[in-house]
């Protein structure tokens, strides 16, 4: 019956292991960590494109405008 090897298990034997000893363990681990993450197809990425589509129409040149000036209109204010 195998007992199950967990993260922490690990890392409390690492814990243990001199600087030098931890050192070519990563030595060691990185390379076939490697070739796990290059062995592993990567997820297409979302397009940015088209990232907001969701949220209709983008408002007019002319609607900003008009937006722009309606919250403008009264800057500077003279009662300040």
């Amino acid at each position: 019956m195998n007992k199950a090897v967990t993260l922490e298990t690990v890392l409390e034997l690492v814990k243990q292991l001199s600087p030098a000893d931890k050192v070519r363990l990563i030595e060691r681990i990185a390379p076939e960590i490697r070739r796990d993450l290059e062995a592993t197809p990567s997820a297409p990425r979302k397009s940015l494109w088209g990232l907001c589509a969701d949220l209709g129409p983008a408002p007019s040149a002319e609607d900003i405008e008009q937006t722009r000036r309606e919250e403008w209109g009264s800057f500077p204010r003279e009662d300040i």
